[in-house]
């Protein structure tokens, strides 16, 4: 069954009918910049758990780092992303896509590195471990539809694939296939 988000960006660079969480993680792009790139990542909080709000105290630096062991490992961390697509399908902003969100770190495509500069970054909750829900795939393509609607994009790629020493996401569990190619 279909779930249309029927999704619009508005001249903030903000998804209508999304929930918006504003992230202090995050920086200008350098002016003339163009948006090329969009960047599908993988994260659970703590990790291969599912259904709680760690990965948006995350983002918002809200986290408690006693509420896990692993969570003392990653104290110093500040990171965002601009969309999150959780299990269930729920879709949340929390940087704008005019801005620079702290998703890639070190990374390169093609000739140029600090792939933040000019890529949106889309995390999906999961993981290496486990398959991603059909509505995730469904919210994804919807909002990749959006994405190239305003922006040139290029290319969509996983986290990997611009920093392969560091990262695996989104991992041997995302299905490419079904990821439609909106441009």
């Amino acid at each position: 069954m279909k779930s249309p988000l029927s999704l619009t960006l508005d001249k903030t660079g903000f998804v209508k009918n999304t929930r918006h969480l504003k992230s202090p993680n995050f920086s200008l792009r350098q002016p003339n910049v163009q948006i090329e790139l969009i960047v599908i990542h993988a994260i659970s909080m703590p990790p291969d758990q599912f259904g709680g709000s760690d990965i948006e105290k995350l983002f918002t630096n809200k986290l408690n780092f006693n509420d896990h062991p692993f969570y003392k490992t990653i104290e110093n961390l500040k990171v965002s992303a601009h969309f999150l697509i959780k299990r269930t399908g729920e879709l949340i902003q929390f940087v704008s896509c005019l801005n620079k969100a702290w998703h890639a770190g070190a990374s390169h495509w093609r000739e140029k590195t600090d792939c933040n500069e000019f890529s949106i970054g889309i995390e999906l909750e999961g993981s290496d471990k486990t398959d991603f829900t059909e509505l995730q795939y469904e919210h994804l393509n919807e909002l990749i539809k959006l994405l190239c609607q305003h922006y040139p994009i290029k290319d969509i790629l996983g986290h990997s694939d611009i920093a392969p020493d560091r990262k695996t996401d989104p991992g041997p569990n995302f299905n490419w296939n079904k990821i439609k190619k909106n441009r």
